[in-house]
């Protein structure tokens, strides 16, 4: 029936209860395990989650395991046995790199090696989609569906993680409307929705642009802290009125507002990043200590955008090459990439140092 959920649906559902605090259930076949988030476990859940025996584990990212000493047997990730008497906090502390500096003593963690690693990957996947810290608690249990069942749990195929991870969700336009800015007159901003429930994204369009043409066109990540505040630890406001500027300046153009905020981690951990550059890691070192990847971004996204307001060429506005083969990969082709060296400040210099040396970019 059309009223049936559908799994990109169950999927969202899924990442909201995590946010919440509620365990949800992974399953593959005739295995499954009840997963919850470390960042948000309370100690009543956890003690249930004893209650109720079966094999469970802290699953943890290749990344982070290395910050923590800790083998990630199964490449990507770790599967951290829990010892006797753990408690929420001692969780807490494996996932989150906040003490690292202050508590170092958490182990020595002792990690699984045998068996599957499939439903600890897709937990992992789950935590990092609902911009949770990523790491989860994992218990597997023999009647893991029919828990859910009996207490109302959200319950999400492993197939359906691992789909909405390679594909992504597809994009509606729900409204647009003719806005005026202080770059130019002629601007248009278009609302696009995924179908999952997903945050919007947002075409801002100048002018009238010649869709048989290359698009003077930017992809610009959501930043509060640089396109609000104007922070001085990064060059994204400057870039954001800079490509709006240039756009104005030529008559026409499309700047891609897309909400993956703190290179697609979210603004929470962004601000954990911060917290540990002020320790001293830079903004990948940081990252990895959260036991995320350098770059968490998919700029497919922007690509079925371009595709979608009809445009197939692009003039792209970014010091970025990734961008550029992102696109290329993806059906829009980049016949130029325009430098936008832009919003070097004192308190940034650093930080753009280390992405011309460990993310590549042209700067």
């Amino acid at each position: 029936m059309s009223l049936d959920p559908t799994p990109s649906e169950f999927l969202n559902r899924a990442r909201a209860d995590l946010r919440m605090g509620l365990p949800v259930v992974v399953h593959h076949g005739p295995r499954a395990a009840l997963v919850i988030a470390a960042e948000v476990l309370t100690p009543a859940r956890l003690a249930d989650l004893h209650v109720l025996g079966g094999s469970a584990h802290l699953a943890i990212t290749a990344h982070r395991a290395a910050t923590l000493r800790a083998r990630a047997y199964d490449g990507d990730l770790a599967r951290v046995h829990l010892p006797h008497g753990v408690s929420p906090q001692w969780i807490r502390a494996v996932a989150d790199p906040a003490d690292d500096l202050r508590m170092p003593m958490k182990g020595p963690l002792m990690t699984a090696r045998d068996g599957p690693a499939d439903l600890h990957r897709g937990a992992i996947a789950l935590a990092k989609s609902a911009q949770l810290l990523p790491a989860a608690l994992v218990l597997q249990h023999e009647d893991a569906c029919g828990l859910a069942r009996r207490h109302g749990l959200s319950q999400i195929a492993l197939s359906a993680i691992e789909a909405a991870r390679i594909d992504g969700a597809p994009l509606h336009p729900v409204i647009h409307a003719r806005l005026p800015m202080a770059a130019a007159q002629a601007g248009r901003l278009h609302v696009f929705r995924p179908d999952d429930g997903g945050v919007e994204h947002y075409a801002i369009e100048i002018g009238q642009p010649d869709r048989s043409a290359p698009v003077l066109a930017r992809l610009h990540s959501a930043c509060f802290t640089g396109d609000v505040l104007g922070s001085l630890k990064c060059d994204c406001g400057a870039q954001l009125h800079g490509a709006l500027a240039r756009m104005g300046a030529e008559g026409a153009g499309v700047l891609l507002y897309l909400n993956q905020e703190g290179r697609g981690i979210g603004l929470a951990n962004k601000m954990r990043a911060y917290s540990l550059q002020d320790q001293g890691f830079d903004t990948v070192e940081a990252n990895h200590r959260l036991g995320f990847d350098d770059d968490e971004r998919d700029f497919r996204i922007g690509a079925a955008l371009l595709r979608r307001m009809g445009f197939t060429r692009a003039r792209l506005l970014t010091n970025n090459p990734g961008k550029v083969e992102m696109l290329c990969a993806n059906g829009i082709e980049v016949v130029e990439r325009v430098p936008l060296r832009v919003g070097e400040t004192d308190e940034n210099r650093a930080y753009l140092a280390t992405k011309a040396a460990k993310s590549g970019h042209l700067l």
